[in-house]
């Protein structure tokens, strides 16, 4: 299961959720132009993980009503590799949210690989707009601030736990790209 099943499966889901195929094109695109950040066998692996990881929104996937969990259990369910599976479980800082949703247990069946790919994952989320717009880091983190300003407070703390994983996680990245051209 490579990155065209994985693009297909996502169409299927997310075709008509929100704008949410557009957001894992634009990711997916990123991932090309940034997979000399991972490792040479793993440059598949990311692409395909970036356009799965977000497949938890789609309604017919929900059981928990958090997407990163509900995507992974949903891969899982169809045979997925177990990185692939676990990638999208633990997207983005996942565990910071899961453990202010008392879903923390759940999460922790898929291992956490963190490193390179997981780095590289979370930058093509984090500089692409829900709508599939591409924008510096520091523009999605304030829409994101912005978007869940209502939030529970166990949540908004959450969030700001997660932050400084966010940054340091987007700045492994950029120092593996090299200077700005």
């Amino acid at each position: 299961m490579g990155t065209e099943e994985a693009l297909a499966l996502a169409r299927e889901l997310l075709g008509d959720v929100d704008q949410r195929f557009e957001h894992v094109s634009t990711a997916a695109r990123t991932a090309t132009e940034i997979a000399r950040t991972v490792p040479a066998e793993d440059r598949e692996l990311l692409v395909t993980a970036v356009v799965l990881h977000d497949i938890g929104y789609a309604p017919s996937v929900q059981r928990t009503g958090f997407h990163p969990l509900d995507g992974a259990d949903h891969l899982k369910g169809l045979g997925w590799p177990l990185r692939v599976v676990s990638l999208v479980a633990h997207h983005s800082g996942a565990r910071f949210l899961a453990r202010a949703r008392g879903l923390e247990d759940l999460l922790d069946v898929y291992p956490d690989e963190g490193g390179p790919v997981a780095d590289a994952l979370l930058y093509c989320d984090m500089t692409t707009t829900p709508d599939g717009r591409r924008v510096p880091f520091a523009q999605r983190l304030h829409d994101l601030h912005a978007r869940h300003r209502d939030a529970p407070e166990v949540e908004r703390r959450a969030r700001a736990e997660r932050e400084p994983f966010l940054r340091a996680s987007v700045a492994r990245v950029q120092a593996r790209l090299g200077p700005a051209r």
